[in-house]
C-alpha cells in the first residue's frame, strides 16, 4: 500500500471532487447556513464527540486487532468526505452546510485526531504509540477542500454557462478519481486483504449504518429541517477516506499498511450505503423546499 504516487494522487482526487461542488454553490448559500447555526453545532457534535464514543464501543465489541482497531478509530476522527457533498447534491441535501462541516472539521481535526487516535492507540496496542498530526499536514487538507471549491464558484459567478458545461464531467471526474485511489490500495494489499476483511468489514459496514442514522436521526430529534439532517446525514456518515488513508500510510505519521485498511473498506461500502440512505430519503415523498437543496435523483 506504501506508493509514492497513490500518496501523491489523493490531493488531486480530493481537489476535483471540491471544484465540481464549488461549480454548484453560490455565496447565498453560505448566508442561509450562516443562519442556521443549530444545524451547524448539531452536526459537530455528532460528528466530533459521539462517533469516536460510538466507534470505539464497535471496535471492543467485534474484538478488531489493535492495528484495525486503531485504524477504526483514525476513521471516526476524519472530517467528513467530499463524497459526502457530492451524494448531498444528488439527493437534495443542504450542500452549502456539507461543505461549511467539511471545511470546519478540516480546522478541528488538528486537534481532535492526534487525541482520538493517541488515546486509542494508549488502549489498543501494546506499547503506546505517540501519534502527532502535523500543522502543516492539515492546513493543506484544509486548502484542497476550500481552494477549488472559491474557485469553482468564481466560475460560476463569472461564467455561468462554462460552470453548467463543466458540472457534468467534473462530478463523473470526481467519481473515477476517488475509485482509483482505492482500487490501488486495494491491490497493494492484495495479499492480505480476504484476511483483513473478515477482521473489520462487519464493523465497517456496522460503523457506516451507525453514522448515517445518527448523522440524520439527532439533528431531526434536535428539529432540524429535513434537508439540513440530510445533508448531516452524509457528512457524518460519508468519510473522508481519503484523508484516513493518507493519515494511516504516511512514513511522517502513522506508517502503517493494516490502519489504512478500515478506510479503504469503509470507502467501498459507504457508496452502496449511501446511496441506499439516498433513496429512502427520496422515495415516494414530495421533498419540502430547502434552502440550499439541489434537484435529488429519482430511484431507478
Amino acid at each position: 500500500m506504501d506508493s509514492p504516487w497513490l500518496l501523491a494522487s489523493l490531493p488531486f482526487a480530493l481537489g476535483v471532487v471540491m471544484l465540481g461542488l464549488g461549480l454548484g454553490l453560490t455565496v447565498d448559500d453560505f448566508l442561509r447556513v450562516g443562519r442556521q447555526p443549530r444545524a451547524v453545532l448539531v452536526a459537530l457534535l455528532c460528528q466530533v464527540v459521539l462517533l469516536p464514543v460510538v466507534c470505539f464501543g464497535l471496535a471492543l465489541a467485534f474484538r478488531l486487532p489493535p492495528e484495525l482497531a486503531v485504524g477504526m478509530m483514525l476513521l471516526a476522527a476524519s472530517p467528513g468526505g467530499p463524497t459526502a457533498n457530492l451524494y448531498s447534491h444528488l439527493f437534495g441535501g443542504h450542500v452549502a452546510l456539507n461543505v461549511t462541516l467539511t471545511a470546519i472539521n478540516s480546522v478541528l481535526v488538528v486537534v481532535t485526531m492526534p487525541i482520538v487516535v493517541n488515546l486509542s492507540a494508549g488502549h489498543f496496542l501494546a506499547d503506546e504509540a505517540d501519534i502527532g498530526l502535523q500543522l502543516g499536514e492539515v492546513l493543506k487538507v484544509f486548502a484542497i477542500v476550500l481552494v477549488p471549491v472559491v474557485v469553482g464558484m468564481l466560475v460560476r459567478a463569472r461564467a455561468p454557462e462554462a460552470a453548467r458545461w463543466l458540472d457534468r464531467p467534473v462530478r463523473a471526474l470526481s467519481l473515477v478519481v476517488l475509485a482509483v485511489v482505492i482500487s490501488a490500495v486495494l491491490y497493494g494489499a492484495w495479499e492480505d486483504l480476504a484476511d483483513y476483511f473478515v477482521a473489520v468489514g462487519l464493523a465497517v459496514l456496522a460503523f457506516n449504518v451507525v453514522s448515517l442514522l445518527v448523522g440524520y436521526g439527532v439533528p431531526r430529534l434536535a428539529g432540524i429541517d429535513r434537508g439540513a439532517a440530510v445533508a448531516a446525514g452524509f457528512e457524518i456518515g460519508i468519510h473522508n477516506t481519503a484523508f484516513a488513508i493518507t493519515v494511516a500510510l504516511s512514513p511522517a505519521l502513522l506508517d502503517s499498511a493494516e490502519m489504512a485498511v478500515p478506510g479503504t473498506a469503509y470507502g467501498i461500502v459507504m457508496f452502496f450505503t449511501a446511496a441506499g440512505f439516498g433513496w429512502l430519503m427520496t422515495r415516494g415523498r414530495t421533498r419540502e423546499p430547502v434552502p440550499g437543496a439541489r434537484t435529488p435523483v429519482e430511484p431507478a
